[in-house]
């Protein structure tokens, strides 16, 4: 098989694949290119499994260049255009790309520079054109490929450490639309729009994969989202089905777009990209009347594995997600899963400690922890190191933010609890906050008022108020930093 083909094959020629501000391209159209691209690809010396970055803001011609490069016979690595040249460099040497495919203004900022090897090809000068190899390229049909061969790499969040490069096999758009179909009801005239971006897992699985699957219109912004960008996307182009992280719907009930979207005729909202706290979940719905529909997948699952659609939170499997335990694993304590899908990927590039730990027979183990619940459903805890035993019982730092958050309510933009080691050597709980603009001492009234509704072992020893909280390329919380945050603060407070 060939991925980018299968992802391709069910859209109707003349059906609108993907819609933006720089136009609308239908199946038969986008087809055509990526063969084009195909060609375009193998005429600069792409060989089969050869690594190509593609470095930009989402488009159509990222799609084009990006599937081009699987329809060829290579590997595709999607990667934050927001990165730095410093920031980049790492990745290009670690994942030993063949090309990075990048527009102007990214090649700008990677010509010349010294860390920079790799060829770039862009429209920009001193690259490889790719105007011109496109131009002169004769359309190839796709390279076949095994199921298990490689497709496309992605890079995890970061959030605890140093990002590791996600090996997806070609098998993984198979069922990339499961979730989709299965829950949300997808059909090829639905209208997929994620805000987030097309380099992060959450939005190319669950928006573009299912949506090409489907056959249906896919939306993308090249902009960074923000709630007015949100807006102005929802009232241009009337997505059915909406993708979005919790902090962007924080903000969006906070400056009113919310209330506006929820009367835009959409469908579902989708929830993913980290916890949903209740006091979103609940609030979304008063503004729209509308549930949002949280849910829970890794870069390594590409798509949703988890899923919640009330208020309780507690998540069920997805369409064709099997969830199993480990043998010894004692029922009533917080543990981690084991997750097998089509989509699951096949490991992990150069990390043989990681693939052990957490890849096996196809079964994937995420470092998130859950409590199992009577009726078999999951309960997030948080990661591993998020469980923490203090005075004989279990806390998780989730439900510590969760619990103040609501406490805090508008008073509060940002917060992290951590688990850290106090004089006596006894574990303990640091929470770490950021006030909204201008409400820093009504937020500390709040904080201190909900820390005392809190039961003893879940009560935070230290607060700390800060102008920011340390966060990912993707807008993820860095929790990896949080303790030696925590430690650099007490240390200067002495």
């Amino acid at each position: 098989m060939n991925a980018a083909e299968y992802l391709l094959a069910s859209g109707a020629d003349t059906a609108i694949a993907i819609e933006s501000d720089d136009g609308q391209v239908t199946y038969g159209e986008l087809r055509e290119r990526i063969r084009v691209a195909a060609g375009a690809w193998r005429a600069l010396g792409l060989k089969t499994e050869d690594r190509v970055v593609v470095f930009a803001p989402d488009s159509i011609d990222w799609v084009v260049a990006y599937l081009g490069v699987i329809w060829a016979g290579g590997v595709a690595i999607g990667v934050n255009p927001r990165l730095s040249a410093r920031e980049l460099a790492p990745i290009l040497s670690e994942g030993e790309p063949r090309f990075v495919w990048c527009e102007r203004d990214e090649a700008a900022l990677l010509v010349g520079d010294a860390q920079i090897s790799v060829e770039i090809v862009s429209s920009g000068p001193g690259t490889s054109n790719w105007a011109q190899y496109l131009a002169a390229a004769a359309p190839i049909d796709a390279v076949a490929r095994d199921d298990e061969d490689p497709a496309l790499w992605i890079g995890t969040s970061g959030t605890t450490g140093v990002p590791k490069g996600v090996i997806h096999a070609q098998r993984t758009v198979l069922n990339a639309h499961s979730f989709a179909c299965g829950i949300l009801g997808l059909t090829a005239g639905d209208r997929l729009y994620a805000t987030s971006k097309l380099f992060f897992a959450y939005a190319l699985g669950n928006s573009l994969f299912a949506g090409l699957r489907a056959g249906a219109t896919v939306i993308l912004d090249r902009q960074w989202p923000t709630p007015e960008r949100a807006e102005y996307i929802v009232e241009r182009y009337a997505p059915t089905l909406f993708f979005c992280v919790p902090t962007l719907y924080h903000k969006m009930l906070q400056s009113g777009a919310g209330e506006r979207i929820g009367r835009a005729g959409i469908c579902h909202f989708v929830s993913a990209g980290e916890a949903l706290p209740p006091t979103i979940r609940s609030a979304w719905r008063e503004a729209t009347g509308k549930t949002l529909i949280s849910g829970y997948g890794t870069s390594e699952t590409l798509c949703l594995m988890l899923y919640s659609d009330d208020d309780s939170g507690l998540m069920r499997p997805t369409p064709l997600t099997q969830v199993r335990y480990a043998d010894d694993a004692d029922p009533i304590a917080p543990q981690r899963i084991w997750v097998s899908h089509t989509v699951v990927a096949r490991g992990y590039w150069k990390r043989p400690e990681a693939d052990a730990d957490g890849f096996r027979d196809g079964w994937f183990s995420p470092g998130d922890m859950f409590l199992r619940h009577d009726d078999g459903r999951l309960e997030y805890t948080g990661r591993n190191d998020d469980m923490l035993k203090i005075a004989g019982q279990w806390v998780s730092t989730l439900w510590v933010e969760q619990a103040l958050t609501a406490a805090c309510g508008d008073t509060l933009h940002q917060i992290a609890s951590v688990g850290v080691s106090s004089a006596d050597g006894l574990t303990a709980l640091a929470v770490l906050a950021v006030a909204a603009p201008g409400r820093e001492k009504e937020a500390r009234r709040h904080m201190e008022a909900g820390i005392g509704q809190l039961p003893g072992h879940r009560r935070p020893r230290w607060i700390h108020w800060l102008e920011e909280l340390p966060l990912t390329p993707t807008g993820k919380l860095q929790r990896g930093r949080l303790r030696a945050l925590h430690e650099q603060l007490t240390a200067v407070a002495a």
